[in-house]
């Protein structure tokens, strides 16, 4: 039974936490949920006390939306792909000739499982500590807070700052079946006849997708005045 994951500086009193956190559902009831549970948790509290700390006069906004990009599923898999975390986890038949190993859902999983373990094993300074570690990279790599905004949100506050009406969305088609639908969307804004069509997996997808060319073609109007 290891006690340590490599590129992990931690070495665990009770390996047993280990295992566990390393355990998928396919491969025993004892497994990771319960852990990667808790390990959500105590991943979103040290990101954000370290943001709060790194940005002491950043609005609530902005911390939420630093602290998204670095939880979100992307980072989370970065993190467990450079520390080969598939290569340990303990998948069943199944799960392992399905490419378990290799899915994303499965690597975030056990990253926030192993914080989860880690906390249990010897508390919230250790977990801090790791996470901050892990993730030092992404930290430093965090775009300017504006990028971090959605197309839409981005969209909206331009016309806001300018007395322009808010745009109008509208779902144009819907098309495809239940598990793999295509919506189609329209963004138009009322002042200056500009409009978009775009396509996503979701409605909310499309409406981004929409809202950034509307979006684009507003900025280069303004860089041609």
């Amino acid at each position: 039974m290891i006690n340590q994951i490599p590129g992990v500086e931690y070495r665990f009193a009770n390996p047993g936490l280990l295992e566990e956190a390393l355990t998928h559902s396919s491969a025993g009831s004892r497994n990771y949920e319960r852990l990667e549970f808790l390990g959500d948790s105590v991943l979103d509290l040290v990101i954000s006390h370290h943001l709060l700390t790194l940005y002491p006069n950043a609005p609530e906004g902005d911390l939420s939306r630093m602290r998204s990009r670095l939880v979100r599923a992307d980072s989370l898999k970065d993190v467990a792909t450079q520390l080969k975390l598939g290569e340990h986890v303990h998948l069943g038949s199944s799960e392992r000739k399905s490419g378990g190993r290799r899915r994303a859902s499965i690597l975030g999983d056990v990253l926030e499982s192993v914080f989860g373990a880690i906390y249990l094993d010897s508390g919230y300074e250790s977990c801090q500590r790791v996470i901050l570690q892990l993730f030092e990279p992404l930290i430093a790599a965090l775009p300017d807070v504006e990028h971090l905004k959605d197309p839409k949100t981005r969209l909206q506050e331009f016309l806001q700052a300018r007395a322009r009406p808010l745009p109008v969305y509208t779902l144009v088609d819907e098309s495809g079946a239940d598990h793999n639908k295509t919506f189609m969307v329209r963004c138009a804004l009322e002042e200056g006849n500009a409009a978009s069509t775009a396509a996503g997996s979701s409605r909310r997808k499309a409406e981004q997708a929409a809202a950034a060319n509307i979006l684009e073609q507003l900025l280069m109007q303004g860089s041609k005045a």
